[in-house]
């Protein structure tokens, strides 16, 4: 099964893929929490989707609330925070399990791709970054402290558009 076919719900509560979401685009997926001192990376990722969305890309935000419960709300509650606080209008998945037993078969993939050090496995915490091609293959793993701007991270993205 590609990536972009696995069946995700939006954070209204639409079933949807990928490929419904965003198309052929290149796609840069990160589990994303309001309450974490990651959060700021918001920022980032709005003026990656505006710098970039119009060549063909598209953040994806995936909350979570398996790191120390930073990511408590509501779906209602998500969307507001991040439409007012960060001025989010990419698409947001809900709630997600990336880890453990309950773990979302798309993260079921996606851990098995490696990062730049050749790692994989579980997400060490909010805000890690999948970089998916517009075929569905992952093209980068960025851990969660490499932020938006990061040089590797653009270099990627720009490598694909």
């Amino acid at each position: 099964m590609s990536i972009r076919t696995i069946p995700l719900r939006t954070l209204s509560g639409e079933q949807a893929t990928l490929a419904e979401l965003v198309g052929d685009k290149v796609v840069l997926l990160v589990n994303v929490a309001s309450k974490c001192g990651l959060t700021p990376q918001y920022s980032g990722l709005v003026e990656l989707q505006q710098t970039y969305g119009p060549k063909g890309f598209s953040v994806v935000g995936v909350p979570c609330n398996q790191f120390m419960g930073q990511e408590p709300g509501s779906a209602e509650e998500i969307q507001e925070f991040c439409s007012t606080t960060y001025g989010v209008d990419f698409p947001l998945l809900e709630k997600t399990d990336v880890n453990g037993d309950e773990r979302h078969p798309l993260y079921q993939e996606l851990v098995r791709s490696p990062d730049t050090e050749g790692e994989t496995g579980d997400i060490q915490w909010n805000f890690e970054k999948f970089l998916i091609d517009r075929s569905g293959a992952v093209a980068g793993r960025f851990r969660p402290r490499t932020t938006p701007e990061a040089p590797e991270l653009r270099s990627a993205l720009e490598n694909l558009l």
